[in-house]
């Protein structure tokens, strides 16, 4: 038997390749259910009128707000025996409390403590902290009274 080597010089007649495009898909025919445990609005009592509601949200906002400064720092005091309760008790020495003391007595990294120090402290409960460098170089902090 002969091995021939036949070749063709005709090509294959190809299409061009069109871009992709997703099918168009039928809006669907299924409706939304509510879930059988979902819980549901809370209903107002019998006999009773529901209260009025805000007329934005700003409006909203300030009626949620205490009607005093005073009021706002007393919601603020730390349950006991809390880490923040510690740091504050520490930092009302009269000495104060360094960064190595806060964060041997709380376990936070130092960076913690300096965000919980202004955020905390100084602007949620209103305190005034000084922060000052003792000879050693170690940085203190105390609430000023």
């Amino acid at each position: 038997m002969k091995n021939e080597a036949s070749t063709t010089t005709e090509s294959a007649a190809v299409a061009e390749q069109a871009a992709p495009v997703a099918p168009e898909q039928a809006p669907s025919t299924k409706t939304i259910k509510a879930k059988k445990n979902a819980p549901k609005g809370q209903k107002a009592a019998k006999g009773t009128k529901t209260a009025a509601k805000p007329a934005s949200k700003k409006a909203a906002k300030k009626q949620a707000k205490p009607a005093s400064k005073k009021a706002a720092k007393d919601a603020a005091v730390p349950r006991e025996f809390s880490k923040k309760a510690i740091v504050i008790e520490m930092m009302r020495r009269k000495e104060g409390a360094t960064l190595a003391e806060i964060a041997k007595a709380t376990d936070w990294q130092p960076h913690s403590i300096r965000g919980f120090i202004s955020g905390s402290l100084t602007k949620k409960m209103g305190l005034k902290v000084e922060s000052t460098k003792n000879e050693a170089g170690d940085r203190t902090y105390r609430i000023a009274k």
